[in-house]
């Protein structure tokens, strides 16, 4: 095979992480060559067999850094950025990660003229008075008026089997009394699987979605907070009250929690802040044709993953007798 009849390469940033490594996979089944870029090669190795011998290389990156982001764009026909952060630790902070880093993808993207695929959430807005929203409405309007013909991607919740939402509850479940519904349990999500998500990037590097558009991407059904907690209990076959947290309560303990070094903290004021709004399609999205059914994915049920990996936090794992 010459030079001009190699697959396309594609650069993912953030392809060790938990919706990185599913567009790895769902990109390497299609044949295109990959370039991880991530902070940690050497943590990086399990994605290789994801693909045949010499299709997925890996190379250290860090979005506080333009000199390596370049270096890992260039040649790249696709570039997607994966990376985000839920908390801040160190030099990691919003700021650094998901506002300066994104742009500075999208300037290294458009200066090697490669197209590019950047994974938002739902709740961008510069206007939010969430940091980690705040810093991803910004990244997004950077990252239009630098390559115009990106496509972005917000989606609701991810669940899937490295998830930090539904595992994080299911762990605890097995060891505290009561489970916190935090403002009542009342906010909604529309949890969106992993592999649909990936699904939704790949198609995007396949070319068949206009560019410069924002695509928001929600699963088939709304659940509430109390509802996924009651999910999780449904699954893992354990029963525990659920207790209402006021919003005010839940940051205080968040603010608490953050002040221990080197623990990633079970939730933040940051995070309780995002809990005071829905997580869901908007209806301008549905009625602009910028879902799920506008690139040809039917999304997945909740209930037809949850099982597979939260069977290891029933009582007796897989051999715990369900009714």
């Amino acid at each position: 095979m010459t030079l001009a009849n190699l697959p396309p390469l594609v650069t993912v940033f953030g392809g060790s992480g938990f919706i990185g490594r599913h567009v790895v996979r769902a990109l390497a089944q299609r044949g295109y060559r990959i370039r991880v870029a991530v902070r940690r090669p050497d943590l990086a190795g399990f994605l290789q067999p994801l693909g045949n011998v010499g299709q997925i290389s890996i190379v250290q990156a860090n979005l506080r850094y333009r000199n390596s982001i370049e270096h890992a764009v260039q040649g790249a026909n696709h570039v997607i950025n994966c990376v985000g952060i839920l908390f801040e630790s160190g030099r990691n902070t919003f700021d650094a990660v998901q506002e300066f880093g994104a742009r500075a993808v999208a300037e290294a993207a458009r200066n090697a003229g490669a197209t590019l695929t950047h994974v938002s959430a739902i709740g961008a807005d510069a206007k939010s008075t969430s940091a980690y929203g705040r810093t991803k409405g910004r990244a997004e309007a950077a990252i239009h008026s630098i390559k115009p013909d990106a496509i972005i991607f917000r989606p609701s919740i991810v669940f899937g089997p490295e998830d930090d939402f539904f595992n994080k509850f299911a762990d605890m479940a097995r060891m505290a009394p009561a489970l916190p519904l935090i403002g009542g349990g009342k906010t909604k999500f529309q949890p969106v699987y992993v592999g649909d998500v990936a699904e939704a990037v790949a198609h995007a590097v396949d070319g068949k979605l206009t560019g410069g558009q924002i695509y928001e991407l929600g699963g088939p059904e709304v659940l509430t907070f109390r509802e996924c907690l009651e999910a999780v209990l449904r699954v893992t076959s354990r029963k525990r009250p659920l207790v209402s947290l006021p919003f005010g309560i839940a940051s205080l303990i968040g603010s608490i929690a953050s002040m221990v070094p080197f623990v990633a903290p079970p939730i933040t004021p940051d995070q309780v802040r995002m809990l005071r709004y829905d997580n869901v399609v908007s209806k301008h999205a549905e009625k602009e044709g910028r879902t799920f059914a506008a690139i040809g994915i039917v999304p997945t049920m909740v209930d037809s993953v949850l099982p597979s990996y939260l069977v290891q936090y029933r009582p007796q794992g897989q051999f715990t007798k369900t009714a």
